[in-house]
C-alpha cells in the first residue's frame, strides 16, 4: 500500500514519460515503477487469502454474502467516488478508467460464487486462468464483453478505458483462497510451503521469460547494454498481467511471507497501521496527492483549472499544464510527505474501528 502511493505520485507529479518504454525511459524510472508491480497481485491475492481465513467466524454462505456486497461496494466506489473525489476531482464523466476496485468488486462477486465449490476446484481454475489466458493474447475484439475480461480497450465511445480486464485477476483471488488453507497448518509446514512456491515461480519465470515464447504477448531482446537488455527481460504486461507478470511478482511475495511468517520486522510494524484500514487509506491518498498537485499548481502558474479537467482519455486523470512534472527525487520526496502525512490519521482511524462495533465500519 505505500509503494501503491508511490506509483500515483508519480502519476501526479512525474513527467508525462513511459516509464516502461525501454527506447525512452531510465532505469531509475523504469524501477521506480517496476517496484510497484507487486502491489495490485498482492492485493488480489491476499483478498482471496483473507476471504478464507474469515471462514472462522463466517459460514460459506455468510461469507458468500459479505463478498457479494463488499464487491458491489467496491465497484459503487470506483466509479463514483474515487473516480470523482479522488482522481479527476470532477464529475463530468468524459473520460474515465476502470481501475483497480473495479476489479477487486468485481473478483469479489466472483468468488462469492466460487466459495461454495470444493477447494481443489477453485485451485484448478484460477491456476488454469493465470497459466491459460494468454494463449487468447491474438484475439483481438472490441466486444464490450471481451475486453471487461481479457483485452484493455476503449468502451462507451471513447469516454471509458477497461485498464483491469477480470479473467487474470479473478484467477488471482481464487488462487489466493486456495491458499488460505496453509495458514492453518503448522508453521514450520508453512513457511516450507511458501518458500518452495515462491522459489519455484520465481525459477518459472526466469525460464519462460528466457524462453521468450509463451507468457507475455511482447518478447524480451537484447538492447546496447547489459543494463537497458536487463530491462526488456523485466518488462512484462500488466494490463492485462501476463502468466510471466504474475509469475515474476507473485514468486518474491511469497517469498516475502515466508520471511515474515510469525513475526513483523521492527522495520515494517508501523505499516500495520495502514493495513487496519485499507479503504481509508485509499481514499486520502489519492485525494491528498491530487490536492497537493493542485496546490503546487496553483503556486506555480497563478492558474489550478487543469487539475480539475479532464476532457478525454489522453488527459485522464488531469490535463498537465505546460512543461508540468518533476524529477524523480521530487516525487519521492511528494510520496514520503503522503505517507507521513496520513500515518497519524491512519492510526486513528484503526482505533476508532478497534473499538466500534458498527457493521458499516468494515466497508471503509
Amino acid at each position: 500500500m505505500i509503494l501503491m502511493a508511490l506509483d500515483h505520485t508519480r502519476d501526479f507529479f512525474g513527467s508525462a514519460a513511459n516509464p516502461v518504454n525501454i527506447a525512452t525511459t531510465t532505469p531509475a524510472l523504469f524501477f521506480t515503477r517496476w517496484i510497484t508491480h507487486f502491489c495490485a497481485p498482492t492485493f488480489f491475492l491476499l483478498m482471496g487469502t483473507g476471504a478464507y481465513l474469515s471462514l472462522a467466524r463466517k459460514s460459506t454462505g455468510e461469507l458468500s454474502r459479505f463478498l457479494f456486497t463488499r464487491g458491489v461496494w467496491l465497484i459503487f466506489l470506483e466509479l463514483v467516488v474515487v473516480r470523482g473525489f479522488g482522481l479527476q476531482f470532477n464529475f463530468d464523466f468524459r473520460a474515465s478508467m476502470l481501475l483497480i476496485l473495479w476489479a477487486l468488486g468485481c473478483a469479489m462477486i466472483t468468488l462469492a460464487v466460487l466459495v461454495w465449490l470444493p477447494m481443489p476446484a477453485i485451485a484448478a481454475i484460477g491456476l488454469l486462468m493465470i497459466a491459460g489466458h494468454n494463449a487468447f493474447d491474438s484475439v483481438q475484439s472490441a466486444n464490450p464483453l471481451w475486453v471487461i475480461l481479457h483485452s484493455p480497450n476503449i468502451l462507451l465511445e471513447g469516454r471509458l478505458f477497461d485498464a483491469y480486464p477480470l479473467i487474470p485477476w479473478v484467477a488471482v483471488t481464487a488462487v489466493g483462497f486456495a491458499l488460505g488453507p496453509i495458514y492453518r497448518w503448522e508453521p514450520a509446514r508453512r513457511r516450507a510451503f511458501l518458500l518452495y512456491a515462491g522459489i519455484a515461480a520465481t525459477l518459472a519465470f526466469v525460464a519462460l521469460r528466457a524462453a521468450n515464447i509463451y507468457g507475455n504477448p511482447f518478447r524480451w531482446s537484447t538492447q546496447g547494454s547489459a543494463i537497458f537488455t536487463v530491462l526488456s527481460f523485466l518488462n512484462t504486461n500488466k494490463q492485462p498481467p501476463s502468466l510471466l507478470y504474475l509469475l515474476m511478482t507473485l514468486g518474491p511475495v511469497l517469498l516475502f511471507l515466508r520471511a515474515i511468517d510469525g513475526r513483523t520486522p521492527a522495520f515494517l510494524r508501523p505499516a500495520l497501521v495502514f493495513g487496519k484500514v485499507p479503504m481509508f487509506y485509499f481514499l486520502l491518498h489519492l485525494f491528498l496527492i491530487h490536492a497537493l498537485a493542485v496546490i503546487v499548481c496553483g503556486v506555480r502558474y497563478g492558474a489550478v483549472h487543469w487539475m480539475f479537467e479532464s476532457p478525454d482519455l489522453a488527459n485522464f486523470p488531469f490535463t498537465r499544464p505546460p512543461d508540468w512534472g518533476y524529477s524523480l527525487p521530487v516525487v519521492y520526496a511528494v510520496w514520503v510527505f503522503v505517507v507521513a502525512s496520513l500515518y497519524p490519521l491512519c492510526r486513528w482511524y484503526a482505533q476508532v474501528k478497534r473499538q466500534s462495533k458498527a457493521w458499516w465500519l468494515s466497508y471503509l
